[in-house]
Parts: C-alpha cells; sequence; structure tokens
C-alpha cells in the first residue's frame, strides 16, 4: 500500500521474498529499532559514540524524518526486527565544517542530503543498501524541488567507500585538502527521473 503525507507519496512496501527482508516507510512504532540500529553504527562503525550536533536526529527520529514532508526514513525489516535504515533530510552540507564551495554547491531547501544509510552487520551483503539507495532517490524525485542527491560518508568505515564510488560521483575528497579537512568525502549522486507509481503495487523483492 502507498500512503502519502502531506502531498509527499511513500514508499511502497516491499513483499518478502524469499530472504523475508521488506523495505518500507517507517512508522513511528519503527523508531524503537530504527534507533538501534543507527546507534549501533555509529559506536561499532563509526567509533564516534553520540555526538549531539552530528547525531540529534537519531534521537528525535519523528521529528527529523517522519513529520516533515520532504524527509523520509525507510526502514527494511525481517520479522519484527529492524535490520536497516535509510533517510532523506532537506539540508545540504554546512560550512564550517565542510569546505564553503561545497557547501555553496548543495544549498539547503533544493538539496536532497541521503543519510543514516546503515544495515546491521548480521544482515548484510543482502543488498539492502543499494535498495535504499534506489528508494531514497525516488523519494526525493517525487517530493519535487530537489535538484540534487548529496552525501558524505566517512572512508575509514570498512566497505563505505568503494560502497559509494560503484554508485555515485566524487564531488569532494577532504583527504586531499591541505590538513585533511575532516577526513571524509563528498559525493552526488544522479537525480532519479520521477518515478511512475501505481497505487497498491508494491516494489520488487529485495535481493
Amino acid at each position: 500500500m502507498v500512503s502519502a503525507t502531506a502531498g509527499v507519496t511513500r514508499a511502497p512496501d516491499a513483499p518478502a521474498g524469499v530472504d523475508g527482508y521488506v523495505l518500507r516507510t517507517a512508522t513511528v512504532q519503527d523508531v524503537g529499532g530504527a534507533r538501534a540500529v543507527m546507534l549501533d553504527t555509529v559506536y561499532r562503525d563509526l567509533r564516534s559514540g553520540y555526538v549531539p550536533r552530528w547525531h540529534a536526529d537519531i534521537i528525535d527520529i519523528e521529528g527529523a524524518y517522519l513529520r516533515p514532508a520532504r524527509c523520509t526514513l525507510l526502514v527494511v525489516v525481517r520479522g519484527d526486527e529492524v535490520v536497516a535504515t535509510g533517510a532523506v533530510r532537506d539540508r545540504g552540507p554546512q560550512a564550517p565544517p565542510n569546505p564553503q564551495w561545497v557547501a555553496d554547491r548543495f544549498p539547503s531547501g533544493s538539496t536532497a542530503q541521503l543519510c543514516r544509510i546503515y544495515v546491521h552487520p548480521e544482515h548484510r551483503r543482502h543488498g539492502l543498501a543499494r535498495r535504499l539507495v534506489r528508494e531514497l532517490g525516488d523519494f526525493a524525485a517525487r517530493a519535487g524541488g530537489y535538484t540534487s542527491l548529496y552525501l558524505h560518508t566517512d572512508p575509514a568505515v570498512p566497505g563505505a567507500e568503494p560502497f559509494w564510488r560503484s554508485l555515485a560521483h566524487e564531488v569532494c575528497d577532504e583527504r586531499a585538502l591541505p590538513g585533511g579537512g575532516q577526513g571524509i568525502v563528498h559525493f552526488e549522486l544522479p537525480m532519479p527521473d520521477v518515478p511512475a507509481s501505481t497505487p497498491g503495487t508494491a516494489t520488487p523483492n529485495i535481493r
């Protein structure tokens, strides 16, 4: 079933395939499970721990992603467990700490920033992250008003840099800046065409 909030079409449920994974738009009932996946990633993979100025959205998931019409949080569930997350926020990178020219290229309002694309370690290598990226791009195209799809990643996280390089175009590798910047890499993805949607038609199974 396709639902809508403030005129923005939400992602339809993907029926469980042989692996039992279902991708759908998060609801308030998913907040706890989504937060658990995000915090686990922040501590296990990013090794930063919870930092309020970077991770406030993880605490206020509803305010950051569920209520704003042009933002969204998608989850992948298996059984009753949230095993992966991915989100769109309606703001671009800020300067500082990001380079000013990167902030100017991706202004808030017209930039859909992909973020919190996290998969629990036990559920990786099932194509879940790629599927989330596709669905988030389609959401941004449907939302209207977005002209860019932006994200940044920490290349110190195992697998993160090659994954994004397989999908996106590098905009700025801060490791090449004087002093190394923040050590992150900024990327842009092509904005998809607005996807055709038929009410009641589910997206294909996750593989």
